[in-house]
């Protein structure tokens, strides 16, 4: 089995409380590192996991789980653990999971999930488009669509999410979160398989040739995938698309470093808007 038998890995450091006193990751531990990466599986699939399966009526169990040593992880090793769903049957699915420090292979495992009703508990037939999107993932597809417009045409889907995000998660009053920028604004959101609307933005006309992006939000579960970078970019192209050759923005000091990553800078003094604590950041574009 090689690294490139997968197309998904979950990239992890051993910490010093799951070695034993030889150094060595204890045994147990593995079965916690393959659980985490089919956890983070599901979210590059653009599903969020509980809310997803309560959609489709059903949850998933586990069934089996083994794992076949080869050697052993260390203290401050950098793994990578591997995932890929094997096979998909009536009711249930498995998964094939590998560990590998660098190329070296440590750990193999085989996990069986069955499809059920929660309460009932008894299995029930894989819905169609859960199978589908594993089936897509698989072989590389896209796992989001992407849309941009104007409010009118896409307040239904980035206002709940803004509601969820600011209003109900972050405590912003209702009366700050909603303006008369959003008429005027473009807006992008950021939509999977299952209709769900994951992360969204907005672009506004700051100055002449200076644009200023806002309202980024991304659905709880899916922080740390792709997504707000991914809605970031599709504002940035089209500020450039219209001539403008700045980006500005007001980002939540606990996002600075998502920004940075994006290639902003901060600028001036940290201030305070809706009880909660930014920076300026600024690019060319």
């Amino acid at each position: 089995m090689k690294r490139q038998d997968f197309r998904f890995s979950h990239r992890m450091r051993v910490r010093w409380v799951e070695v034993d006193m030889q150094n060595i990751v204890f045994n147990g531990h593995y079965l916690m590192y393959f659980d985490t990466a089919v956890t983070d599986y599901w979210r590059n699939l653009a599903m969020p996991y509980a809310e997803t399966l309560h959609q489709l009526g059903g949850d998933l169990f586990v069934k089996k789980a083994s794992v076949e040593y080869h050697a052993s992880a260390e203290m401050d090793d950098f793994l990578d653990v591997c995932m890929r769903c094997d096979r998909i049957g009536n009711s249930s699915m498995t998964f094939i999971g590998a560990i590998f420090r660098g190329d070296e292979l440590l750990i193999t495992s085989e996990l069986v999930y069955v499809y059920a009703d929660p309460v009932a508990k008894k299995s029930l037939p894989i819905p169609l488009q859960l199978r589908g999107m594993l089936e897509a993932f698989d072989k590389g597809e896209d796992m989001v669509e992407l849309l941009t417009g104007p409010w009118l045409e896409l307040k239904a889907l980035a206002s709940p999410l803004r509601t969820e995000v600011f209003v109900h998660e972050q405590k912003v009053p209702a009366e700050m979160e909603w303006d008369d920028d959003d008429i005027t604004a473009l807006h992008a959101v950021a939509i999977n398989r299952m209709g769900m609307v994951l992360a969204t933005g907005r672009l506004l006309q700051h100055a002449p040739g200076v644009a200023r992006i806002g309202r980024m939000a991304v659905k709880k579960q899916m922080r740390g995938s792709d997504l707000g970078r991914r809605v970031l970019l599709a504002l940035m192209d089209a500020a450039k698309a219209r001539g403008d050759n700045q980006v500005l923005l007001h980002a939540q000091c606990s996002a600075e470093g998502f920004y940075k990553r994006s290639g902003f800078e901060a600028r001036g003094a940290v201030f305070e808007e809706a009880g909660i604590a930014h920076i300026e950041m600024v690019r060319s574009i």
